[in-house]
């Protein structure tokens, strides 16, 4: 009976996971491959005729081509974003677990704070405005990093509670320095959980939508997700296209999840039973 039960709840969830994940996916393709006529019916018939190659070239020119732009604004935001999100969050996850004082519990909450809290985008804007950084890419990093660091901030402290004491203990005894304690014994050990923030705060930002419409005005700086924009307006929007914009901006994060969906799985569970 029990086994009944857990064949049938797998197959439901099976079931789910296709109808919420892979039908829209196949309806994107569907679309990208269709002409503006047939695009504008938005159905799951099959395309009269294979456009995607010209669907692309327009997507790619628009604009002067901005998709390529906005590729290397998302890209350079991202990699600069995450090597700090990953550096910050492991030092001040070390600290947290290795340093038991007052303070603690002050600064946990504040994590937790700025976890749950939502970011308050007018008054950011005005500081932003006054440091000079409001509408330009390391403006953008900043706020990046600051949204997404206390998550990574507990990804860490829960990893580092498991590595032993003895080996940083060991270490000092061997004339081993703080920071050489951190980087040399400690950061090697993180990668489960490196990888796994990595890969999970690179697809977040790479797709975030909001804070770059907030923050980072002009096509100079648009990013991948803003291109969205091009293809749709009040009275006319080109589906055809708007939908290969999709499958081109949805495909580089598709790829990064199918190859590294184990080390995501481990990292996010390896912190959770302390050793």
């Amino acid at each position: 009976m029990k086994r009944r039960a857990s064949i049938i709840g797998g197959v439901a969830a099976i079931a789910g996971s296709f109808v919420v994940f892979v039908i829209p996916f196949i309806f994107i393709i569907l679309m990208a491959f269709k002409d503006k006529p047939q695009s504008a019916l938005r159905d799951f018939s099959w395309p009269q005729g294979f456009h995607l190659w010209d669907n692309l070239v327009q997507v790619v020119t628009t604009r002067n081509w901005m998709m390529i732009t906005a590729f290397i604004n998302s890209a350079l935001i991202t990699v600069i974003s995450v090597t700090l999100l990953v550096v910050l969050a492991a030092m001040v996850g070390f600290v947290l677990a290795r340093r038991k004082t007052r303070m603690n519990g002050l600064i946990e909450f504040l994590i937790l704070a700025g976890l749950m809290i939502p970011p308050a985008v007018v008054p950011t804007i005005w500081l932003m405005q006054g440091l000079k950084l409001f509408g330009t890419l390391h403006g953008m990093i900043l706020i990046e990093v600051a949204y997404n660091l206390p998550f990574s901030i507990i990804l860490y402290r829960a990893f580092v509670a498991t590595i032993p004491r003895d080996l940083d203990e060991a270490a000092i005894i061997d004339g081993a320095r703080p920071l050489d304690v951190f980087f040399r014994i400690i950061l090697p050990m993180l990668w489960p959980v490196t990888v796994t923030n990595i890969v999970v705060q690179s697809v977040g930002i790479f797709n975030d939508f909001t804070n770059p419409l907030y923050y980072l005005p002009g096509n100079q700086n648009a990013t991948v997700q803003l291109t969205l924009y091009n293809f749709q307006s009040q009275y006319n929007t080109s589906y055809n296209l708007l939908f290969t914009n999709i499958l081109l901006i949805t495909v580089p994060p598709l790829i990064v999840f199918l190859f590294f969906n184990r080390q995501i799985v481990a990292g996010m569970t390896a912190g959770a039973v302390k050793g």
